[in-house]
């Protein structure tokens, strides 16, 4: 552990647990001198924007959202569109984007704003976090952005911001210093201006109270907390937030079977619960207890496992990829074989809630996790070249 390095005596710095009296004032300035005013989804009040913009960045940067909040829109340009699309649709709209829950739960959220509240969102937090995929946080940004109301928020970024300025110890995640962070968030809530300062609050995690080093190191004025930041104060802004408890990653491996016929690939849909949840995917294969848990599986199972979508002929070259998730780390491995035979209406195997065949040219509508495109985009199209 670093010896904690105080700064001059003549900077301020903020009593444990102290929310100072024109902590939202500086917050506010700032972001209307410094902070983001260009992003596609302000400078309206529109909820269905506001709302989709808010579900997209729930643990996803700014740059990966752009794009996809474009085509999002582009395809569903209203709540009422969006809640009487088709689920694939929903889906492939959103592959790639990851936390797949989120696509469900916007559908879902969709389809109960039309029927049960006309088509209009609520203005107030607490209704909106009532809603599908809302949690306390993200009902209080739409509900700040879209009608003004007074709540406070406490994202990712924002409790990095409130660690460091009030030197508050702890993993954010620990339920004990997420109560604390919102009794702060709480006392910190401007009278007037609630707009501004819930978008600099996400503007100084995003730019400048940033995971590493902090600009305020280099530039300690690009910072309008600097003077009364008790991380700062203390050299500690390095340990504050504190990470999370470390665990080692658990690995897991699968096999996949690719299986081609006529231009086509066969895939299952995934159930709605757990990873990839309603999207569609390949067929998995469980090693067998001659395998002893190894991957990828023998040819033999392989072939094995075909047989109920038609005849595998020769073997095609496999390949594997890792893919990392949030709490484990995923071998893919695939099996993949030309059919001679397949059955055109063919029955889900395990726990998969569909299975089709589907035309290679055409897999860029269908919603595929990332890794299983990727994974298809290196085996399949070659293959077929």
């Amino acid at each position: 552990m670093q010896p904690r390095r105080r700064i001059p005596a003549s900077t301020p710095a903020l009593p444990a647990g102290a929310v100072p009296a024109d902590f939202a004032a500086r917050v506010v300035a700032w972001q209307r001198t410094h902070g983001r005013h260009g992003l596609p989804w302000q400078g309206t009040r529109d909820a269905y924007r506001i709302w989709l913009s808010e579900i997209m960045l729930q643990q996803t940067q700014v740059s990966a959202v752009l794009a996809y909040y474009a085509r999002f829109l582009e395809r569903f340009p209203t709540v009422q569109d969006l809640a009487a699309a088709a689920p694939d649709d929903v889906m492939a709209a959103w592959a790639g984007l990851g936390y797949y829950s989120r696509a469900r739960n916007l559908h879902r959220c969709a389809q109960i704003v039309v029927a049960e509240h006309g088509g209009m969102f609520p203005r107030e937090a607490e209704q909106l976090a009532a809603l599908p995929g809302i949690g306390r946080s993200t009902a209080a940004a739409i509900a700040a952005f879209s009608a003004g109301a007074r709540a406070a928020i406490l994202d990712g970024n924002v409790k990095r911001v409130f660690a460091r300025a009030f030197g508050i110890e702890g993993f954010p995640g620990d339920k004990r210093v997420e109560d604390l962070m919102w009794r702060h968030a709480e006392a910190a809530l401007p009278d007037s201006g609630i707009e501004a300062y819930t978008q600099g609050l996400m503007d100084l995690g995003a730019m400048v109270c940033v995971r590493g080093r902090p600009a305020c190191l280099a530039t300690p004025a690009v910072c309008p907390l600097h003077d009364i930041c008790r991380a700062r104060a203390e050299g500690i802004t390095d340990r504050l937030p504190a990470p999370r408890p470390r665990k080692a990653l658990p690995e897991r491996a699968v096999t996949v079977l690719v299986l081609l016929h006529a231009g086509r690939v066969l895939l299952e849909r995934r159930p709605e619960r757990g990873i990839w949840g309603g999207l569609w995917s390949l067929p998995e294969i469980a090693a067998g207890p001659a395998e002893e848990g190894a991957h990828p599986v023998a040819e033999t199972l392989a072939r094995t496992h075909a047989q109920p979508y038609g005849e595998a002929g020769r073997a095609l070259p496999g390949a594997s990829l890792s893919h990392t998730f949030t709490h484990f780390r995923l071998q893919i491995h695939a099996r993949c074989f030309a059919m001679t035979h397949i059955d055109d209406a063919p029955a889900p195997q395990g726990a998969a809630t569909q299975a089709q065949w589907h035309a290679v040219e055409a897999l860029h509508g269908v919603g595929l996790p990332a890794p299983i495109r990727t994974l298809l985009d290196g085996m399949v199209r070659p293959t077929l070249l």
